[in-house]
C-alpha cells in the first residue's frame, strides 16, 4: 500500500524534452515508474528514447495534457518547466482532469501559486509542491527527483518540507524502509500539507509509523501538532530544521523565516511534544527515535 502514488500510477512529464525533464525522466523510468508520455506543443508527434537497465524506452510527446490523458489514461503529471510557465502548466493539467499534479519547479511566484492552488482545489485536484522533490513509493513508483536507491519499501511514512532531509531520513532508516516518502516543499503556499499527508498515512493500513520533518516559519507544524493530537493513533516522530536560524532572515526555502517568537523551531518543537510527538534535536537523533519505536 502507499499514499497518493502506487505501482498502477500512469505518469506524464510536462517539460520532458528539456534538460531537467530528460534527466529525471530517465531516473524515474529506471526506478520502475510508468511514464506514459511527455508534453511539448512544439514537439507533438515525436518521441524521446531513454536508456534504462532493461534497454531503451521510447516515450511519446503530446501537444497538450488533454491529448496525453486521452491517449494514455495518465493520472499523474509531474512538472519540470521554468517558473514563468509553471502556472500555465498547472492550470492545463487541472483542466485536463489529472487528479495528482507534482510541481518540482523552484521560484514560482507566490501569487501564481495562490491562483493555481485555489483553482485546483475547486476542481478536486491534489497538488504537491511547488519547490519540492516529489514523492516516492519505493518499489512501486517515483515521481520527481528523489533518489530511488537510498531505501526500499517498508512501513514508515515520511512527510517533509525539505528535500535533502527527506533523502537523509530515508537513508538513515533504509533498513526499515518506507511506504511513501513525500516532499511537500517549503514555499509560503503549497498544495499538499503536513496534515494532508498525516491523514493519508493514518488511513494507510501498511504504514506503521510516521516521520514528520518541518522547518522554521509559519504555523504549519503547530497546526499539524493539533491534528496529530486529535486524529493520529500511529506513533509520530519529528524534526524541525532551523534551531540556529537568525531572526528576520529567510533561510533556504521562501517560507522559512522567523518573525519575533512566531515560527521558531523551539515553538514548533514544544507544540509537537505537547501532542505526544517525540522530536529529535538532529535528523540522526530523529531517526534513532523512530528506530527505537519500530524495534520495540
Amino acid at each position: 500500500m502507499a499514499i497518493f502514488l502506487t505501482e498502477s500510477s500512469k505518469v506524464i512529464v510536462q517539460g520532458m524534452t528539456g534538460s531537467e525533464g530528460q534527466k529525471h525522466t530517465t531516473r524515474m523510468l529506471a526506478s520502475g515508474t510508468t511514464v506514459v508520455g511527455g508534453v511539448n506543443p512544439r514537439k507533438a508527434g515525436t518521441s524521446v528514447d531513454f536508456s534504462t537497465d532493461g534497454g531503451t524506452v521510447s516515450v511519446p510527446v503530446f501537444g497538450s495534457v488533454k491529448e496525453a490523458v486521452a491517449e494514455t489514461g495518465a493520472d499523474v503529471s509531474v512538472i519540470f518547466v521554468p517558473p514563468a510557465h509553471t502556472k500555465g502548466a498547472v492550470l492545463e493539467a487541472v483542466d485536463a482532469g489529472v487528479p495528482l499534479v507534482v510541481i518540482i519547479t523552484e521560484g514560482v511566484p507566490v501569487a501564481d501559486t495562490a491562483e493555481f492552488f485555489s483553482y485546483a482545489q475547486s476542481k478536486g485536484v491534489r497538488l504537491i509542491g511547488p519547490n519540492c522533490p516529489g514523492l516516492i513509493s519505493p518499489g512501486k513508483s517515483n515521481v520527481g527527483i528523489i533518489p530511488a536507491d537510498i531505501s526500499g519499501p517498508g512501513k514508515i511514512g515520511l512527510v517533509s518540507k525539505s528535500g535533502t532531509l527527506t533523502y537523509q531520513m530515508m537513508y538513515e532508516l533504509r533498513d526499515f524502509g518506507f511506504s511513501t516518502a513525500i516532499g511537500i516543499g517549503g514555499d509560503p503556499i503549497i498544495g499538499t500539507t503536513h496534515i494532508d499527508a498525516l491523514e493519508a498515512f493514518e488511513a494507510d493500513p501498511e504504514t506503521a509509523a510516521i516521520v514528520m520533518i518541518g522547518e522554521i516559519g509559519g504555523d504549519a507544524e503547530e497546526r499539524a501538532a493539533a491534528f496529530i493530537q486529535a486524529n493520529v493513533t500511529k506513533p509520530v516522530v519529528g524534526y524541525v530544521a532551523g534551531f540556529t536560524a537568525p531572526e528576520g532572515k529567510t533561510m533556504g526555502h521562501a517560507g522559512a523565516i522567523v518573525s519575533g517568537s512566531s515560527g521558531t523551531a523551539q515553538a514548533k518543537k514544544e507544540a509537537l511534544e505537547a501532542a505526544g510527538v517525540r522530536v529529535g534535536k538532529t535528523p540522526s537523533e530523529t531517526a534513532e527515535l523512530m528506530r527505537s519505536i519500530l524495534s520495540a
